[in-house]
C-alpha cells in the first residue's frame, strides 16, 4: 500500500483528502506545517508527498527545497497543492523542486491520476 505524506494546515482540506486517499487504499501520514513536513519526509519515508505551498513555520517552497536537498529524501515525488493559480505559479513550484502541481480547490480525480502517475514512475527502475 503506497504511503502519502499530506502536508496541509487547513483542517477541512486535510480531512477531505485524508478520507478520499484512504478510501483509495493509500496509507496517509499528516504534517500540519512545513517544518513537520520536512521531518516526516525522513521519518515516514513516503512514496509521495502532497505539499500545500502556503504553510506556517516553513512555507511549501522552502520545505520542498529542503526535502529535495537531502540525500535520503531527494527522490520522493512532490505534488504542490496551491490556491495560487496565476501565471508563473506552476513554474515557481517546479523550480522549488516539485514534480507536479495541482490547484485548489482540489479536483480529486485529476489529482489521483497525478499521484498514480508519479508513484508508478517511482516504482519503475
Amino acid at each position: 500500500m503506497p504511503k502519502i505524506l499530506l502536508v496541509e494546515d487547513n483542517e477541512m482540506n486535510r480531512d477531505m483528502l485524508l478520507r478520499r486517499l484512504k478510501r483509495r487504499g493509500f496509507d496517509v501520514a499528516i504534517a500540519i506545517d512545513g517544518g513537520q513536513g520536512v521531518d516526516m519526509a525522513t521519518s515516514e519515508a513516503p512514496d509521495l508527498i502532497l505539499m500545500d505551498m502556503s504553510l506556517p513555520v516553513l512555507d511549501g517552497w522552502e520545505a520542498t527545497r529542503r526535502i529535495k536537498a537531502a540525500p535520503e529524501t531527494h527522490s520522493i515525488p512532490i505534488i504542490a497543492l496551491t490556491a495560487h493559480a496565476m501565471s508563473g505559479d506552476r513554474e515557481k513550484c517546479l523550480d522549488a523542486g516539485c514534480d507536479d502541481y495541482d490547484t485548489k480547490p482540489v479536483e480529486f480525480p485529476r489529482l489521483l491520476e497525478k499521484i498514480k502517475s508519479l508513484i508508478s514512475k517511482e516504482a519503475t527502475p
